[in-house]
């Protein structure tokens, strides 16, 4: 991504890439194999001092050559996570792998394999190539710019050199950017996970994902059929008990006001299903849940949603969490006086928009429960798109690939 954004650069702007911040992020990227070549440094000069101290000992060899493997796998585990930093000065971030495992599990991985082979790689030579490519392209042009400084130097000299060192200067950036530029590109390829891998981590989560909502159903179902149920009928007995006792004994006011906290625990527990998974999403579908939701939102909702059928469950339950989510959001930081819900299924594509005129400045990294929501929709190979300027307003757009509805 950089190296071909840095050629691109180079060859139709090479003044605006010099007065850009990219030959600096590049120098910085380069300059930081300085903390590997330190490290190095530091672990072999430890390695063999101890191997110097210990070998006229009966266990010396073997202890220093253990030590040294040690060291460098330590090196090395610690290696790639670097790698993966330092790709942020270029301006080509890499998420980190999910680890299931420790150390051991990991390098029966492929990725993990190739994690260490390259961190190995990168302990072993690459930080050489870095340290060395970056200080000879800015080294021989800062001889000739210095020059004049050489009390010896003839008046030609002091002259010429500090031009053709001006003239080498933008060259040696150019290198430096094109190097930079490989080895991130380089860097990238190894470490990023493989098609295959990233498919088997998207089926990892859809079953986990699909277990949940299994269990969600199961206990959606057991508190419906269980628990509401019997606080139905123990709320119809104390109402039929209060009818037949003297008004405004003692007795009666208790049963009244028995009956009162079993109507409130029976609407405490009806909220409670709908958080768990809402009957009415089971029963009739996505629109009559999402207008169900917004009849119990604090803010006026209008919805727009109009589906020719029922979807795939996945998608239903997945969409329906997301719009719980954005009005939540809508009514506790929005200050928003009325937002919409528009949803449509088009080209297999189900497309929702929540939108409000609040404040605006949303941002997913708030732990307003976004981040979670991208999680969701990513088990489903869905999107959300979010457009929150300061000020407002706020457009939530979420897309989910569904099959033709049934």
């Amino acid at each position: 991504m950089f190296a071909q954004a840095s050629w691109d650069s180079i060859g139709r702007r090479p003044v605006r890439f010099l007065s850009s911040p990219a030959p600096w992020r590049a120098l910085s990227y380069l300059g930081a194999s300085w903390v590997v070549g330190a490290v190095v440094v530091v672990t072999v000069t430890s390695v063999v001092a101890v191997g110097v101290a210990t070998w006229e000992t009966s266990v010396g060899p073997a202890f220093t050559a253990s030590l040294g493997l040690v060291a460098l796998a330590c090196m090395a585990i610690a290696a790639a996570p670097f790698e993966r930093w330092r790709l942020r000065l270029i301006g080509a971030p890499l998420a980190a792998p999910e680890r299931s495992g420790g150390v051991r599990a990991r390098l029966r991985e492929p990725a993990g394999r190739r994690e260490f082979g390259y961190a190995l790689v990168s302990l072993l030579a690459l930080w050489w190539v870095d340290l060395g490519i970056a200080s000879v392209a800015l080294v021989i042009p800062g001889l000739l710019i210095s020059a004049p400084l050489q009390p010896t130097a003839p008046l030609w000299m002091a002259v010429v050199l500090p031009l053709v060192g001006v003239v080498l200067l933008p060259v040696a950036l150019f290198l430096i950017a094109a190097w930079a530029g490989v080895r991130a590109t380089m860097t990238r390829a190894v470490l990023s996970p493989r098609e295959a891998e990233l498919i088997e981590v998207v089926r990892s989560r859809a079953r986990l994902v699909d277990a949940f909502e299994t269990e969600r159903r199961r206990i959606e179902r057991d508190l419906h059929d269980g628990a509401q149920q019997r606080l139905v009928a123990l709320s119809m007995k104390l109402g039929l008990a209060s009818l037949d006792l003297p008004p405004g004994s003692p007795a009666a006011r208790q049963v009244r006001e028995a009956h009162e906290m079993a109507r409130a625990a029976l609407s405490d527990l009806r909220e409670l299903i709908r958080g768990v998974h809402p009957h009415v999403l089971t029963e009739r579908g996505l629109p009559a849940a999402v207008r169900d939701i917004a009849g119990r939102s604090p803010i006026p909702v209008d919805v727009d949603v109009e589906l020719a059928g029922r979807l795939p469950t996945a998608v239903e339950v997945t969409a329906y969490f997301v719009v719980c989510e954005a009005l939540t959001n809508v009514a506790k930081h929005s200050g928003a006086q009325r937002c919409a819900v528009r949803g449509r299924v088009a080209d297999g594509l189900l497309a929702l928009e929540v939108r409000d005129g609040g404040a605006g400045g949303a941002d997913p990294e708030a732990g307003t429960g976004l981040t979670g929501l991208v999680d969701r929709l990513a088990v489903l190979d869905g999107r959300m798109l979010l457009s929150s300027p300061i000020g407002g307003p706020t457009l939530l757009r979420v897309e989910i690939p569904c099959p033709a509805s049934e």
